[in-house]
């Protein structure tokens, strides 16, 4: 079976027993992907993603895979990415997540927070500040129900804006990794050779 055959979901082991066949597109922040991420995959922050739309689809010539923590944020990079003709386009079942999950080998480097993580941490101290200030001054509780609303939305929605906004956080950006314009570059570099089917 070809990855293109596959449907829009790769799981951890068929993608490990293709790496260096296919290009591995990992969605989140720059600070995210220093922390840890698949062997030779690029970072290509799906915030950044829309202004390289055209030179990614002059870049690549293999399947393409695209990984963020959990699929979500991936699952929001591939309906960005159906426009151009990429030869195949999938998201890693599961994520990064599941990757280590399985065992399989990362890259590991500075510790830390992925974005989900963040959001549940910001989440958890926006409520708590809420309740906690609301015992001295009650409007103060609006801002868990806000912050209740928010996650609600977010599930509904399967979005998420306070990891947009996480996101553009310093913390999050790392210049030295996110030079947009030479990791497709390098992408077009490192295609893989055309392989028969498997």
């Amino acid at each position: 079976m070809t990855m293109v055959e596959m449907g829009t979901r790769v799981s951890s082991g068929e993608l490990a027993e293709r790496l260096g066949r296919v290009t591995v597109l990992d969605v989140r922040t720059p600070g995210e992907f220093s922390s840890v991420h698949i062997p030779g995959s690029f970072n290509l922050p799906l915030d950044r993603l829309p202004e390289y739309v055209d030179a990614l689809g002059n870049a690549v010539n293999s399947p393409v895979v695209l990984v963020c923590r959990s699929g979500q944020r991936a699952t929001e990079a591939e309906r960005g990415l159906q426009a151009i003709d990429l030869p195949g386009l999938h998201v890693l079942d599961g994520g990064l997540g599941a990757w280590e999950r399985a065992g399989l080998p990362v890259v590991r480097g500075s510790g830390r927070w992925s974005m989900d993580r963040q959001v549940r941490g910001v989440a958890g101290a926006l409520v708590l500040a809420g309740l906690l200030g609301g015992l001295v001054a009650p409007p103060l509780r609006l801002v868990s129900a806000v912050v209740g609303g928010g996650l609600f939305f977010s599930a509904i929605t399967d979005s998420c804006m306070m990891a947009r906004l996480l996101a553009k956080l310093p913390y999050n950006r790392e210049a030295a990794t996110c030079d947009i314009s030479r990791i497709v570059e390098e992408i077009a570099e490192k295609q893989p050779m055309p392989m028969a089917a498997d």
